[in-house]
């Protein structure tokens, strides 16, 4: 098998970007061995295409499977692009995801509530969100404040601690919530350089995207 890794959500400035691992041609594994490689690789999540035709997808982080992640959606969609085969809608376990590419970045549309829950906590400032000591075993916690309201621009740190990640580099299911509870246009820079563009959506949908690099391939 062939293991793509890409990073998502990369900053304007190259930094950051949540680094995923794709294997396009995974329909034959079982559940217990995908969450075994996915362990074994320790990605934040890693994702296992099942009908690439289609866009049929599974996601892994190291501990559990997810019905619905931001990145690994974003990441995947711009992967299978790259490799001549792209889709404008991906399946997830959660349902139907919409994605195109538009201004350099791939953009998904999906439901906020398919994805994990979060605790969100609002500090007074961003060097509050940059102090903070960490997360909590077995709560998914996401610190924010605002960089500049006016601009819809977020500073974000997320501990998915209940998916067995202490802290992830880029959220997109963070951001599909957060887009829900403020309901604007929204900059999230998040970790130490992440870049993610949120829009309110149609239909109870959040829009989320940001821009996808190559790393490397290998089996």
């Amino acid at each position: 098998m062939e293991l793509h890794v890409v990073r998502v959500f990369v900053g304007p400035d190259g930094r950051g970007g949540n680094p995923l691992g794709v294997f396009l041609r995974a329909g034959s594994l079982p559940d217990a061995r995908r969450q075994a490689i996915a362990a074994d690789l320790g990605f934040s999540e890693t994702v296992f295409v099942t009908d690439r035709d289609r866009g049929g997808l599974r996601i892994h982080t190291p501990a559990v499977e997810l019905a619905l992640a931001g990145h690994p959606l974003v990441g995947t969609a711009w992967l299978l692009a790259r490799q001549g085969t792209p889709v404008s809608l991906l399946r997830p376990p959660a349902g139907h995801v919409r994605t195109w590419s538009a201004d350099g970045r791939t953009w998904i549309s999906a439901r906020p509530e398919w994805g994990p829950t979060f605790e969100f906590r609002r500090l007074a400032a961003p060097v509050a969100v940059d102090d903070y000591p960490g997360g909590e075993a077995g709560r998914n916690v996401a610190v924010w404040a605002w960089q500049d309201e006016a601009a819809g621009v977020v500073r974000a740190r997320v501990f998915p601690g209940d998916v067995g990640i202490a802290e992830d580099e880029a959220t997109g299911s963070a951001a599909l919530r957060l887009g829900q509870l403020l309901g604007r246009r929204l900059t999230i820079r998040q970790g130490v350089g992440s870049e993610l563009l949120v829009r309110p959506g149609s239909a109870g949908e959040v829009v989320v995207g940001g821009r996808v690099e190559w790393v490397e391939s290998r089996s």
